[in-house]
């Protein structure tokens, strides 16, 4: 099984992170932040990745340290239920609409972190969620998950679909990443014999 559970407690935050690389698309994330929440939920429903997030943080300054944490402890997560990568498709894509919005996103399971963002989101809040803190939280993911990720915006106009349709895109990229390669089921994905 390839899974994992994360705890993860500092003076901002504490959380725990089940993950189940091989599941159905199950969540339950409760992290205060409601907005946050439906992100994780997409994130876990459209990668088909089981996914319970529990996050208590210091929400009383604000939500930035709750959204990074929370980055942090999944991409933790998920090179812990990776293991040596054996057998993995390693990269994958998306180029998803959502009305207005047309994002496309570009993932490599490389061990070598790198994020470029190219997603302007045209209102400072979405409700009382902060838009930048979006890309704080796949910044982390990329970070500690090991994670090249590139997410493009080519299209929107309206801040929640962009946002959405971010979080989903990446979601079906690591869909396809993660997925056993029938063809190389006992391989690691490179030429160098590691990840």
């Amino acid at each position: 099984m390839r899974t994992a559970t994360i705890s993860r407690k500092t003076a901002e935050t504490a959380i725990s992170v089940e993950l189940n690389l091989d599941g159905s698309g199950s969540y339950d994330n409760q992290t205060g932040v409601g907005f946050f929440d439906h992100m994780l939920d997409q994130l876990s429903r459209h990668s088909l990745i089981d996914m319970t997030v529990r996050c208590e943080g210091d929400l009383h300054i604000d939500d930035h340290h709750t959204v990074e944490d929370v980055g942090i402890a999944i991409g933790q997560a998920m090179v812990q239920a990776l293991g040596d990568k054996r057998g993995i498709r390693r990269y994958g894509d998306c180029l998803l609409a959502m009305d207005d919005a047309l994002v496309r996103s570009a993932l490599d399971l490389s061990g070598r972190p790198y994020l470029v963002w190219n997603v302007d989101l045209p209102t400072q809040k979405i409700g009382t969620f902060d838009t930048e803190l979006v890309r704080e939280f796949f910044q982390a993911l990329s970070t500690h998950g090991g994670i090249t990720l590139h997410v493009d915006a080519l299209h929107g106009i309206n801040s929640h679909h962009i946002a959405e349709a971010a979080f989903k895109s990446v979601a079906r990229a690591l869909r396809e990443a993660v997925e056993p390669d029938p063809r190389k089921a006992d391989a690691i994905p490179s030429t160098k014999g590691m990840l």
